[in-house]
């Protein structure tokens, strides 16, 4: 497929799955009509990457639902002095995005290769303010901490305690939770005098990352 293709489709993207569907920051749409989604699938997959659906990546990593990425990063309100924490960055496309309207993105990734991936695409892309980082989802990066937005890339069954302490006060973590086969429910927290309380944003059908499911046993 032809450049002017993708081009077109991202465009089609913008237009009918993100402007059709609340996202109004000019600043998230226009990274997302220049970000070439495509480039980070497998090629056998560039032809599907501007679709309305969950992309898999393999290993339990998506190319979460355009419309979905977009409106919990339109939630988060980043600002160009915002330090973000990406995780579960499967490829790098959220870095992405995300590096085109915040100050600094920590890219966090479990599965190496993939971070390995994810930091070959960024760097071709020359963000140069994006970092990938290799670790446990549910622990977070720590050295770079406190951050002022905290995306989580896949629906978690419960938000850490360990990401929600990374937090800066005013910060704001964006995430879709879901249990079981019931929809999601996309949530924004936010930190206000030290104290984490949330408020649901809409529902979405992201898939669970198992790193974020809960163990047997647990009760509510």
């Amino acid at each position: 497929m032809l450049k002017s293709d993708f081009a077109s489709l991202r465009q089609t993207m913008v237009d009918t799955q993100l402007r059709t569907n609340k996202v109004t920051d000019e600043r998230l749409l226009a990274a997302m009509a220049v970000i070439p989604r495509e480039t980070f699938v497998s090629p056998d997959r560039a032809g599907l990457a501007y679709i309305d659906e969950d992309i898999s990546l393999g290993d339990d990593r998506w190319l979460v639902e355009p419309m979905v990425f977009a409106r919990l990063v339109q939630a988060a309100e980043i600002t160009e002095d915002d330090v973000v924490l990406d995780i579960a960055c499967g490829t790098g496309y959220s870095a992405a995005v995300l590096g085109h309207l915040a100050r600094a993105v920590v890219a966090l990734e479990s599965d190496a290769a993939m971070a390995e991936t994810a930091a070959r695409n960024l760097s071709t892309a020359e963000h140069d303010n994006v970092v990938v980082e290799t670790g446990p989802l549910k622990a977070g990066w720590t050295d770079q901490a406190p951050y002022d937005v905290i995306l989580i890339n896949g629906a978690v069954e419960d938000v850490p305690d360990a990401l929600l302490q990374q937090l800066a006060e005013g910060g704001r973590l964006c995430a879709v939770k879901r249990r079981g086969i019931a929809t999601g429910q996309a949530e924004l927290l936010m930190k206000v005098d030290g104290v984490v309380s949330g408020r649901p944003l809409f529902g979405a059908n992201t898939p669970v990352l198992p790193e974020f499911e809960l163990e047997e046993g647990f009760t509510f």
